[in-house]
């Protein structure tokens, strides 16, 4: 009745899984606030979302993508930044792309023609030697250029939004090639466009342009180590916590009620699961994205039949925690270690003794001041803490793996 074919989980990286857990905020911020404004030519921030790997970043930025793509919007694929290459060339193919998309590319003007050799240079040389190739401004200032002459296509379509991802950008290490990134992008969203209306009269708008980044989050320090200020005004911050059992408990809520559809021989048939085998998956989740996917594939395979038990999420379950763990461990072997130092003494009290002062004496602190600078960074850049009365954890996958025999 069900084969690795028809699994709707989907735990593999960047994929939108057809099971889909939480992120409401993110995506009615989409639907309701950034789209409808710079449809609207009011003046909005692109949003960076930041999150340790597995936490969904990628994910929902290929949804609202996805989303925007059905709607009609210019979208960009996923631009992936590989480490040590030059993020300048991948944007401005991707804008000669949109370029075409817009009939930019049809155009008799010679400005525009110009624009577009122009940038065909930097999508071919990069930064460095498209800027050695010829005399005339910039690279960056070309793909702001060509990005407010897509915005203007966009306008006159009427309903259409230009929306580019630009994915894994704490890897743009290079800080002139990054300043530029962001200053074209930048430049482009603060941009004002002069349009006529009724009665002659000229006001000012903005492009129906927007910009998603993500990546982990130390990019939050790399932009605005230079930025500062700038990169602020122009990009929201968000950094993804770990998803709330009732969002997964409601994402799988309807295997329970009335059964996932799923490719039956010549037919549709549905695959349902048992209640206690929706409460297990939840629980070895633990609020992170990758292993609710990650539970419910293996959860899936477990059987043939048309229902998913707690039995064989237990047995799916048993095959998935060397990946589950490898997963936690990858997350932890990336902190300073100084960072480290202080979830493990957090991890090793009770959980009401967790307290700033209680966690510096049990890392051989003298004063409990010489902490609180690392508990500040892993509560609000890294989100794994939470810093109350008591100390809690966010991530409720590293506190499992801290403190208890979590995934075994």
């Amino acid at each position: 009745m069900r084969t690795p074919l028809d699994s709707p989980f989907s735990p593999g990286s960047d994929t939108v899984p057809e099971v889909w857990a939480g992120r409401a905020a993110q995506l009615s911020d989409w639907r309701d606030v950034l789209r409808p404004r710079r449809l609207a030519g009011i003046h909005e921030r692109g949003r960076t979302i930041l999150g340790e790997a597995g936490s969904g970043k990628s994910s929902l930025v290929r949804r609202i993508a996805r989303d925007a793509a059905d709607a009609g919007d210019w979208v960009t694929p996923q631009l992936r930044i590989p480490s040590g290459t030059d993020p300048i060339k991948r944007v401005a193919a991707a804008l000669l792309d949109l370029a075409s998309a817009a009939g930019l590319a049809a155009a008799r003007e010679q400005r525009i023609s110009e624009l577009l050799r122009r940038v065909e240079t930097v999508a071919v040389s990069g930064v460095s030697l498209s800027m050695r190739a010829q005399e005339g401004p910039e690279p960056y200032t070309v793909l702001t250029d060509l990005l407010i002459e897509i915005g203007r296509a966009a306008i006159q379509r009427r309903d259409v939004m230009v929306l580019i991802h630009i994915d894994e950008v704490q890897n743009i290490t290079d800080e002139g090639a990054r300043s530029q990134l962001l200053t074209a992008l930048g430049d482009a969203l603060a941009h004002d466009e002069a349009i006529d209306i009724p009665g002659g009269v000229q006001v000012a708008r903005g492009l129906p342009v927007a910009v998603y980044l993500t990546g982990l989050p130390e990019f939050a320090d790399m932009a605005g180590a230079r930025t500062g200020a700038t990169f602020a005004r122009r990009f929201r911050t968000i950094t993804l916590d770990a998803i709330d059992d009732a969002a997964l408990m409601a994402a799988l809520q309807p295997f329970v009620t009335e059964g996932w559809p799923s490719a039956a021989g010549d037919g549709i048939d549905r695959v349902f699961m048992e209640p206690a085998a929706q409460r297990a998956i939840v629980e070895r989740s633990c609020g992170e994205p990758f292993l609710f996917q990650l539970a419910g594939e293996r959860a899936w395979y477990a059987g043939t039949d048309n229902l998913i038990t707690a039995a064989q999420v237990e047995t799916g379950w048993r095959d998935a925690a060397p990946e589950a763990e490898a997963h936690v461990q990858r997350i932890l072997d990336r902190l300073p270690a100084r960072e480290r130092q202080f979830l493990e003494a957090m991890a090793g009290l009770e959980p009401e003794e967790r307290s700033l002062t209680n966690i510096a004496r049990a890392m051989g602190y003298a004063k409990v001041t010489d902490a609180g600078p690392t508990a500040q960074r892993l509560d609000l850049v890294r989100r794994i803490i939470r810093r109350a009365r008591p100390y809690g954890f966010r991530h409720r996958a590293i506190e499992a793996y801290l403190t208890s025999d979590w995934p075994w």
